[in-house]
């Protein structure tokens, strides 16, 4: 029996303190970035793209349109903006710095509110990171800022026949197992100084991979920064360097570059349920 005052599993319901402080978290994100010469968006709920965005299929909400062509509700965002604004607004506007703030669902009736920026033929990562640690600064938020590069595993899968769900799932003894040891190493990685005493010894087309991480971390003030060169996002469009802001089990924001129709961008979420639960435990 369903009473009437229940919510779907997943489902997110803020009222009063916790309203309040979504609504501050969105009002500060829109601010900073409109600051920066960012403009805001808002996409369709629903979609005919989203099999290309996220890993599993299964988590996708499925309809159908008015002629019985598959659409989706919005799992993700990243695509549809990129798409939007260079296929459908491209003769209207030259703009190429977008936000939105717009939930995302996943199977069976998951709610999850984010803020999101997209830099639209930028392929320096710097320039999201900067803006989603500003953001995060400006909340006094501290967490752990992670780097990766998505084609280390995905060059690794096909050098060494290793599943990329092996990279998904973190599954160390696979790893391990191969007595390899330059991966090895890699598996125990977290500063990007190490890089320096393995890329002499890994093949040449991970060398190049690592030292787009270092430089990266090179010109970064955050105060803790760890790598993961092995860390693969389940997100299909992410191709390369790559970051997460992390505290224990909870992710704030994510963010990397990606190519769309042959453009190469990169962006970022906020995701702001895990930081209106951290803003509230900390009170």
């Amino acid at each position: 029996m369903v009473f009437e005052h229940e919510i779907p599993e997943g489902s997110k319901l803020y009222f009063a303190a916790t309203a309040k402080t979504k609504r501050l978290i969105e009002t500060k994100a829109s601010e900073l970035l409109s600051e920066a010469g960012f403009e805001e968006i808002s996409t369709p709920l629903f979609s005919y793209h989203q099999h290309q965005s996220v890993c599993d299929q299964r988590e996708l909400i499925r309809v159908n349109d008015s002629e019985n062509h598959p659409i989706s509700l919005r799992a993700d965002s990243t695509i549809d903006v990129v798409r939007i604004v260079n296929k459908r607004l491209g003769g209207n506007t030259e703009h190429k710095k977008w936000f939105y703030v717009q939930p995302v669902y996943r199977y069976p009736a998951e709610e999850q509110y984010q803020i999101g920026v997209e830099i639209i033929g930028e392929p320096n990562l710097s320039v999201a990171l900067e803006q989603s640690t500003r953001i995060l600064k400006a909340l006094d938020v501290s967490a752990l800022l992670q780097i990766s590069n998505i084609n280390i595993p995905r060059l690794l899968s096909e050098m060494l026949n290793i599943d990329l769900d092996d990279f998904r799932h973190v599954n160390i003894e696979k790893f391990l197992s191969l007595k390899i040891d330059w991966l090895t190493r890699l598996v125990y990685m977290q500063h990007a100084h190490e890089i320096e005493g393995v890329v002499e010894i890994v093949p040449e087309s991970i060398k190049r991979e690592l030292i787009k991480i270092k430089e990266l971390c090179d010109g970064l003030e955050h105060p803790n920064v760890v790598i993961a060169p092995l860390y693969y996002a389940k997100m299909l469009y992410y191709d390369e360097l790559f970051f997460r802001v992390i505290e224990k089990n909870e992710m704030y924001a994510m963010g990397g570059r990606y190519k769309s129709d042959d453009t190469v961008s990169v962006g970022f979420a906020i995701y702001t349920d895990a930081l209106i639960d951290a803003l509230h435990s900390t009170k």
